[in-house]
C-alpha cells in the first residue's frame, strides 16, 4: 500500500525537483514540432542503441525473455515513437472547426496545449514500455514529466534512470526510485495531470490524490477481461492465440484473457488443442517448462504466494487442476495452469489473477456468457472469437470494455491508430498515437470575432430584439 506520511528527506529532493519542472513548464510549452521531434528520436536512437541493455535488466529482473522484451515491450513503443514523429507536427497545428449559423461573423478552432506538469507512475510487468510510452505522449505534447517505475523491477528502473539522466535535463523530465513513500511523496504535489498504471485499487488512490489538486488522470488499470468462444470458432486457431496471449509474461500482463468461456459443445476439443499448444510452446512436462528459456517467471515472492493462493483455493473448494499447477517457491515459478469446474466462490474468479492460471467456464449459449461478464466490473478487454457476426455484435452491443478484440488477443496494445484504454474500474482515459497527444493534452477552444457584432440581442428585450432572439434559437 502507499504509505500515508514520507519522510521529511525523501520529501525535500521531489519537493525541489517538482518545482523545476514547474518553473520550466511555460518554456517547455513554446517548444516547436521539430523541438519536440529531436527528443522524440533521441528516445528512439536511446532504445536501438542500448536494446540488449534492456533484456538483461529484465532478465535480472523476472526471467523475461528477450524475444518477450522485444514483442511485449519493445514492437509497440517503437511504432509509436515512429508513429508520432511522423504526424506530430500536423497534430500540432491548429483545427479548425465549421462555423453554426448563429455565430456568422466569427470563426473557431481547436489548440493544443500541454497539460503543464506532468506525474507518470508506471508498473512491474512491463516496466520500460509502460513508462516510455506514456513519456512519449507527455513529451510529444509539451509537457515536463516526473517519473515513478516500480520498485518490484530494480534492474529496469535504474536502466531508465540512465536513460532520463543521458537523454533530458533535469529541468524537463526527472525520474526517482524508490517505494511507496516516494510515490506518495509525489501525489502530494499538485500536478496538472497524473498518469498511472497499475491495480484497480491503487487507482483509487491515484485519484484521490488528483481530487485534492483537482489534477486530471489517466488511469490504465485491469480487471478480469473474459475470453469468449462460441461453437463456430475455429477451434485450433483459437487454441493457440490463447495459450499464447494466457502465458505470455508468465500471465502477468493487464489485457492476458483472464478466464475463458467457451461453449459447452467445444469444451472438450478446445482444452485438448490448448494444452497441445502449451507443450509445443514450453514443453510435455513440469521440468521441461522449468527449463524452457521461453518461459518467464512471477515477478517476486509476494506474487508467487499470491497466484499459488488462487491454485489452492481452487482447488480446496473443488475445482479439477486439468494442466500444470506444479509450483517452485526457490524460483519463482508456476507452470502453465489450466483449472476446471470453477465457481464465484472461488478467489480467482473474484480477483485479476495476473499470473499463468486460466479458469474454465462452459456455458450452454451467449445468454450465459453474457451473463457471466456483465456480472463483473468492465474489463480492460474483451476477446471474442466466434465465425459467426451476429453472434460478435450481440457480444459487443451488450456489453462494456476498454477494447475488444475479435478472433485474436492481446495485438491492438501495439494498434498506432487505435487508443488504448480501460472504462471505469479498468481505466479512465486512452493513449498511442493521436490519441496520446490529445490525452496529455488541453485541447483550447478559440474562437475570433472577424467581423460584425451580437449586439442586435442586447438588452433592453424589446419585441424586435425577442424576434431575433427567436431566430436565434431556431436557426442555431
Amino acid at each position: 500500500m502507499i504509505a500515508e506520511q514520507p519522510q521529511t528527506d525523501l520529501k525535500a529532493p521531489i519537493l525541489a525537483a517538482f518545482n523545476r519542472l514547474r518553473q520550466h513548464a511555460p518554456a517547455m510549452a513554446l517548444t516547436t514540432a521539430a523541438q519536440r521531434i529531436d527528443r522524440l528520436k533521441q528516445i528512439k536512437m536511446w532504445v536501438e542503441t542500448y536494446r540488449t541493455d534492456i533484456h538483461a535488466a529484465m532478465y535480472a529482473d523476472f526471467r523475461k525473455p528477450s524475444a518477450e522484451v522485444d514483442l511485449g515491450e519493445l514492437t509497440g513503443l517503437m511504432g509509436d515513437l515512429r508513429y508520432t514523429i511522423r504526424h506530430l507536427k500536423g497534430w500540432m497545428k491548429p483545427q479548425r472547426v465549421p462555423t453554426p449559423l448563429s455565430m456568422v461573423g466569427t470563426s473557431g478552432y481547436l489548440h493544443y496545449e500541454p497539460k503543464g506538469v506532468v506525474l507518470i507512475i508506471a508498473p512491474w510487468n512491463y516496466p520500460f514500455d509502460l513508462m516510455v510510452g506514456p513519456l512519449v505522449a507527455a513529451v510529444a505534447a509539451g509537457n515536463v514529466c516526473m517519473l515513478k517505475p516500480s520498485e518490484l523491477t530494480p534492474n529496469t528502473s535504474a536502466l531508465l534512470k540512465r536513460m532520463i539522466g543521458q537523454l533530458f535535463s533535469p529541468n524537463e523530465v526527472v525520474l526517482f526510485e524508490g517505494d511507496a513513500e516516494t510515490a506518495q511523496a509525489m501525489l502530494d504535489l499538485p500536478f496538472d495531470h497524473m498518469f498511472f498504471t497499475g491495480s484497480p485499487a491503487l487507482g483509487k488512490v491515484v485519484m484521490t490524490a488528483a481530487a485534492k489538486h483537482l489534477a486530471s488522470v489517466t488511469l490504465e488499470l485491469g480487471g478480469k477481461s473474459p475470453f469468449v468462444v462460441d461453437e463456430t470458432a475455429d477451434i485450433k486457431k483459437t487454441a493457440e492465440i490463447l495459450a499464447w496471449a494466457k502465458y505470455f509474461n508468465n500471465g502477468q500482463t493487464c489485457i492476458a484473457p483472464d478466464y475463458l468461456l467457451v461453449h459447452e459443445s467445444v469444451k472438450t476439443p478446445l482444452l485438448t488443442e490448448l494444452q497441445a499448444a502449451v507443450e509445443r510452446m514450453y514443453g510435455s512436462n513440469t521440468a521441461a517448462r522449468a527449463a524452457c528459456d521461453s518461459y518467464a517467471r512471477i515477478v517476486n515472492q509476494h506474487h508467487f504466494q499470491r497466484v499459488k493462493n488462487l491454485i489452492d483455493d481452487a482447488a480446496r473448494k473443488g475445482a479439477t487442476v486439468l494442466m500444470g499447477g506444479r509450483t517452485d517457491e526457490a524460483d519463482n515459478f508456476i507452470e502453465p495452469t489450466l483449472i476446471d469446474g470453477v465457481t464465484d466462490e472461488m478467489l480467482l474468479m473474484q480477483e485479476e489473477i495476473f499470473g499463468p492460471v486460466l479458469p474454465v467456464v462452459s456455458v450452454k449459449n451467449l445468454d450465459e456468457a453474457l451473463a457471466h461478464i456483465n456480472s463483473r466490473e468492465k474489463p480492460l478487454a474483451l476477446y471474442i472469437h466466434s465465425s459467426k457476426q451476429q453472434h460478435i455484435d450481440y457480444l459487443i452491443n451488450r456489453t462494456s470494455a476498454g477494447d475488444t478484440v475479435i478472433n485474436d488477443a492481446m495485438i491492438h496494445f501495439t494498434h498506432s491508430e487505435l487508443p488504448f484504454g480501460g472504462v471505469n474500474n479498468s481505466g479512465i482515459g486512452s493513449y498511442h498515437g493521436y490519441f496520446g497527444f490529445q490525452e496529455l493534452s488541453h485541447r483550447r477552444s478559440i474562437l475570433r470575432r472577424q467581423f460584425g457584432t451580437m449586439s442586435f440581442l442586447f438588452p433592453p428585450y424589446t419585441e424586435r430584439v425577442k424576434r431575433f432572439i427567436g431566430w436565434a434559437v431556431r436557426f442555431s
